[in-house]
């Protein structure tokens, strides 16, 4: 009898806290940066507009290596690909710490990304194969808590150290947890033996057949496609050659991309995943609800603090009550994950987080963090329904040499459709409220009584507090102005809430080609009444 048949089976939990360090950590970073800003735009001596490539080429990296994780994992894999991925992060991070200038730093962060991309696939595969059949909903309910976790907590823990430390210490705490994890990892984890089989079989034909073709083209395609994302607000889309530039060139080398990896002998990302409906639908339904989610989490920090004027650690932990919900409930759907319908849970949490998100169309310029603390309750409990039984199913028919290929595609789609949603409604914000200003203006004219005791109130104000005549009614006009612009900001953020409302209830048809096969519910059903 072999030794591998002698080698006890992993401790799960020691797995699972091995492989969720790094991916704790990558998370964070990436949203962690954009409170820094401002102190690293000072600290290096860049403008503002460039100072945002340090999140930039963060994202950009990320988004390329992530659909290259299944071929990393054959080729090296999965244990010695999270290590150097992790690795690579660790030192990145360092080098992000002593950056000495904003162009080191750029490029420190994008090597950063590259590390940081593939640990969230490789740790979804390494649950998905460590913990048994029974158990897949407890491991995904880890897993989500993780991925969820990390861009929630960035921004608190960003400001938090900002204001008591040098930002380079956003970077420098990723070295005790990154080493920590790397150690852990080393030492817990090991491939599965049939893993390592396929893996081995697979890699021989890779390495006959590299696919440097698909890899060049899917790298070109992304990295334009998601610098057109970032950029393009900024310099009024499609007014910029280089962002027309980017649009041509993302479209012309993802089409040729697909044509080639349909036809291609060892494809780099393989396509036929698509075939499984459950894959292709619960891929597609999960970036609607990612982007949905990233959006609102974007649109309500952006009216805490530009709005309400609160700081970014306080915005953070205005959301504190959503994720600590999410931590203690997505165990608990982990558990109801075979016993009760995934259908079931997935509607039910699309309806609540669609209302929770409606319930946020009716802020106001009097909303207290405490007024939504209501709607975050709705919405934690929603996102819990969804991620723990929708990262479960849509492996279903995936064998489990190539959970690590459907993992990476799967989170590549997510992040790609999270950032056109922030793109889009970053564009419909300012949109939007020039359309509610202009609505605004028409009432507030000086033939409305309202309008003049509104301004000799404030004028009266302004002569108490010794300006002459003729200042104070300049500024009484401005206040009016700033304030019919506060109000239109408010009716523009309460319009882009409902419209992420609307697009949960338009993922809803989805949830129904989410039909697990007969052999996985009589498999989940044995389980369940062993378990009882």
């Amino acid at each position: 009898m072999s030794t591998a048949s002698h080698r006890a089976p992993p401790n799960k939990w020691l797995v699972t806290l091995s492989v969720s360090c790094g991916t704790l950590m990558g998370a964070i970073d990436a949203s962690i940066v954009n409170v820094a800003l401002p102190q690293i735009r000072g600290s290096l001596g860049a403008t503002l507009q460039e100072s945002t490539w340090a999140t930039t080429s963060f994202i950009i990296a990320t988004v390329i290596v992530m659909p290259l994780t299944g071929l990393m994992g054959r080729l090296f894999g999965q244990k010695r690909a999270y290590l150097a991925c992790l690795a690579l992060f660790i030192v990145s991070s360092l080098l992000c710490g002593i950056a000495w200038n904003l162009p080191s730093l750029v490029i420190f962060r994008a090597l950063q990304g590259l590390g940081a991309g593939a640990l969230t696939p490789i740790e979804q595969s390494i649950l998905r194969q460590t913990f048994p059949p029974r158990e897949q909903g407890m491991a995904m309910a880890i897993f989500s808590m993780v991925i969820i976790t990390g861009p929630t907590i960035g921004p608190t823990l960003g400001g938090y150290i900002v204001d008591h430390a040098h930002w380079s210490w956003i970077f420098l705490i990723n070295l005790p947890v990154g080493l920590l994890g790397f150690l852990l990892v080393w030492r817990f984890v090991e491939e599965p033996e049939d893993v390592s089989a396929a893996n081995r079989a697979a890699a021989e034909l890779q390495r006959r057949h590299m696919d440097w073709a698909g890899i060049g083209l899917l790298s070109v395609g992304l990295a334009a496609l998601q610098f057109m994302f970032e950029e393009g607000h900024s310099k009024e889309w499609f007014d910029s050659g280089a962002i027309t530039a980017c649009a041509v060139v993302a479209g012309l080398c993802l089409f040729a991309f697909v044509l080639h990896e349909l036809s291609a002998t060892a494809p780099v990302v393989d396509m036929r995943l698509f075939k499984d409906p459950v894959f292709a639908s619960g891929a597609l339904l999960g970036v609607i609800i990612f982007l949905v989610i990233t959006t609102n989490l974007f649109l309500l920090s952006l009216f805490m603090q530009e709005q309400l004027g609160f700081t970014a650690m306080h915005a953070g932990l205005a959301l504190m009550p959503r994720t600590l919900l999410m931590m203690v409930t997505m165990p608990i759907v982990g558990r109801l994950y075979g016993r009760v319908s995934t259908q079931l849970l997935i509607g039910a949490g699309l309806l609540l987080s669609g209302l929770g998100v409606y319930q946020m169309g009716s802020v106001t310029l009097d909303t207290t963090a405490r007024d939504i603390v209501g709607s975050l309750v709705l919405q934690g409990l929603g996102a819990s329904l969804i991620f723990v039984p929708l990262n479960t199913v849509v492996f279903e028919n995936v064998p489990r040499a190539r959970v690590a290929d459907a993992a990476g595609v799967a989170l590549m789609l997510r992040h790609v459709g999270s950032s056109l949603s922030l793109a889009i409604f970053a564009s419909l914000l300012p949109r939007y409220a020039a359309q509610a200003q202009g609505a605004i203006a028409t009432h507030v004219v000086a033939e409305r009584p309202e309008v003049l005791q509104r301004l000799a109130l404030v004028e009266g104000g302004l002569l108490a507090r010794g300006m002459d005549m003729a200042s104070a009614h300049e500024a009484s006009l401005r206040l009016l102005a700033d304030s019919v612009l506060r109000q239109a900001m408010v009716m523009a953020f309460d319009r882009l809430f409902l419209l992420s409302a609307l697009l949960y209830a338009v993922s809803l048809p989805l949830v129904l080609l989410l039909r697990t096969s007969a052999a996985s519910r009589a498999s989940q059903k044995v389980h369940v009444e062993v378990e009882v």
